[in-house]
């Protein structure tokens, strides 16, 4: 992306939120990424991750001001800076940490070819893992932790 560190400080359109944790952007209709939500949730103890819905106002705002669209990819943002498809994953699992970290191994798979996957799974994901009510999968405690 070619966006400026935290350049959504200056969209009208974003909502002011508390930036000082990485925060991850998903479908909370898409079973497959309500689950990876969950994951994180389930893997991040420390709570070092905020997470909110790709279909609420902060992130559907920072969808429109990266200039994404939803069904293309998730956003994880850190730092200010944005990421999305296969470096987004890479940025997530460092920052879990622990033998999180490890997965950065796979960065030697060519960037194009890992985003190329990324993108088949994506267009297929309602097909192969469904749709569900929003954050369904998410207990009330999870829920309770989305910004």
């Amino acid at each position: 992306m070619t966006h400026p560190p935290y350049s959504y400080r200056d969209d009208p359109q974003v909502p002011d939120f508390d930036d000082s944790r990485p925060l991850f952007v998903f479908d909370n209709v898409c079973v497959l990424c309500s689950g990876g939500a969950r994951f994180i949730m389930q893997h991040d103890r420390k709570e070092r991750i905020a997470l909110t819905s790709a279909q609420g106002e902060l992130g559907s705002a920072l969808y429109r001001h990266y200039g994404l669209r939803m069904d293309d990819s998730y956003l994880f943002l850190a730092d200010g800076q944005a990421y999305e498809m296969s470096e987004g994953y890479f940025q997530l699992a460092r920052r879990l940490g622990g033998l999180w970290r490890l997965a950065g191994v796979f960065r030697i798979v060519p960037r194009p070819l890992r985003d190329a996957i990324y993108r088949f799974v994506a267009r297929n994901r309602y097909r192969w893992f469904g749709k569900t009510e929003a954050c369904a999968l998410l207990t009330p405690d999870q829920r309770a932790r989305l910004l």
